[in-house]
């Protein structure tokens, strides 16, 4: 191997590196990745909103009943 082989393996293994620090540095930005989420979740909201619509009633009405088990175990 030539001293150019080298020193191109060696340009070409850093690039890789970057390029993984970089991956493993947006996978922990958790800012950035509730941004993904956020644009994620509102785009399944517009193409369908029935299943959050109905999500958002069943735990509204879960809510409901634990106060009202919660009421009436006070009396």
């Amino acid at each position: 191997m030539s001293t150019s082989d080298i020193q191109n393996r060696i340009a070409q293994t850093r690039a890789q590196l970057e390029s993984t620090l970089d991956e493993i540095e947006d996978k922990l930005n958790v800012p950035k990745q509730l941004g993904i989420l956020a644009r994620r979740a509102q785009s399944k909201y517009e193409e369908n909103p029935v299943p959050w619509v109905a999500g958002a009633a069943t735990a509204v009405a879960v809510v409901a009943g634990i106060v009202a088990l919660a009421v009436a175990k006070r009396d």
